[in-house]
């Protein structure tokens, strides 16, 4: 394959500036292009590049074409068209479109199919760290392809970011990418409902954060102390039994209740730890609380 030096990006606002312009700054041959005009231009006068008048511009000889938009429909849109010729209609077989936008992963595997009669290869490409990293080229990337493109692409990776993981298949990296936001997501309101329910309670919120810190992150976040050592060994060996566990989260529930502090998520987090103790028993190890999500979805974690 073709060593990747033309490239057309698609989208240029707050995370697609910056990205595109660490690519001119590479030494990449870069022609943006984004529905504002004036942001294009903007774009050539702070990085350089060129501006195109269109998609199939943006596209016209690119090794490869990479969009940063809002989502997998409108991605479609720019890659194949709607109304006007996309920017598939200039590519060449060999080339790659790389969506690092946060996609719908079936919607990458969408589009790859619909790509793949004119030899044309996706990666989905999504990443973490917002403006910031994007600014300063320390995003962490995910991707999802075949191996050999991935390498073939990882120069244009390394400019903008500053770890590369291959997720595996297109759609993977999308798919964590959402997963990786679900759980983010989750812990952001899990801890404001927390200190909320302390703040009623009489706790100092910043006291609450603080420690927080030490309680839940790091060496104790479950991802490390409980996930990693002993659910994916299959060791469950925390020691502290899965009911008592569901105790306590039961007591946060009753002392929110008892103080009338909203807590629509603990509620829910004990009617699930609850179920579990039901189903799989009292005395076992709270990492064993695995088995109640792998036997409802079918799946493994470990095989």
């Amino acid at each position: 394959m073709t060593e990747i030096r033309k490239v057309g990006f698609i989208g240029v606002g707050n995370m697609g500036n910056p990205m595109a312009g660490h690519l001119v700054k590479t030494g990449f041959d870069v022609t943006v292009f984004d529905i504002r005009a004036e942001t294009m231009r903007a774009f050539v006068a702070q990085h350089g590049g060129k501006a195109a008048t269109s998609l199939a511009e943006a596209g016209r000889g690119a090794d490869a074409v990479i969009t940063m938009l809002p989502n997998d429909k409108i991605v479609r849109k720019a890659v194949l068209g709607e109304g006007s010729e996309g920017a598939a209609a200039a590519l060449a077989k060999g080339a790659v479109v790389i969506d690092m936008s946060t996609s719908d992963p079936l919607g990458t595997r969408s589009l790859a199919e619909a790509l793949k009669p004119r030899g044309v290869e996706v990666l989905d490409a999504p990443v973490m760290g917002g403006v910031i990293f994007a600014k300063n080229a320390t995003l962490d990337i995910m991707v999802g392809g075949e191996a050999a493109s991935v390498e073939r692409c990882r120069p244009l990776f390394q400019a903008m970011g500053q770890s590369l993981v291959h997720c595996g298949g297109v759609g993977t990296a999308h798919a964590l990418k959402a997963l990786a936001n679900y759980v983010n997501a989750c812990a952001l309101i899990n801890v404001i409902e927390a200190m909320t329910i302390g703040k009623r309670f009489g706790l100092d919120a910043k006291l609450m954060a603080e420690a927080l810190v030490q309680l839940c992150a790091g060496r104790n976040h479950p991802i490390e102390k409980k996930v990693i050592p002993h659910i994916l060994t299959r060791k469950y060996g925390t020691g502290m039994a899965l009911g008592f566990i569901a105790k306590d989260v039961r007591i946060a529930v009753d002392t929110a209740k008892a103080i009338g502090a909203a807590a629509p998520l603990a509620e829910r987090v004990s009617e699930l730890w609850s179920a579990a103790v039901d189903q799989l028993g009292f005395e076992l190890d709270q990492t064993q609380i695995v088995r109640y999500w792998e036997e409802a979805s079918g799946v493994s974690l470990t095989e």
